[in-house]
């Protein structure tokens, strides 16, 4: 079965970081089209490297499984729920909440 779980959200002050993960089962994630995206109140799924206009970076452990987002320099316009999704067979995780506060 595949699965993609996400853990690290949280609740911040602008300016400060986080760092999410994004725990993967069923397939290896060496190679597979993983990717981080998010959805804000009231708005559409984006793809989170374009969003973050440099301020967040994606690093992964192969041999774990896992994938890393490490979200810098948080605005209030990031919250939102972040997720990680499989992009071939359109099967995501349930997300992990990230607020923002100004």
């Amino acid at each position: 079965e595949v699965r993609l779980v996400e853990s690290g959200g949280g609740f911040v002050q602008a300016g400060e970081s986080l760092r999410l993960s994004c725990v993967v089962s069923g397939f290896a994630l060496s190679g597979s089209d993983v990717k981080w995206a998010r959805r804000g109140p009231g708005k559409g799924p984006e793809w989170v490297l374009s969003a973050g206009q440099g301020r967040f970076t994606i690093t992964r452990n192969n041999a774990e499984n896992t994938l890393w987002l490490q979200l810098n320099n948080l605005q209030p316009e990031d919250t939102g729920l972040y997720y990680c999704t499989r992009t071939s067979l359109g099967i995501s995780g349930p997300g992990t909440q990230v607020t923002v506060s100004s």
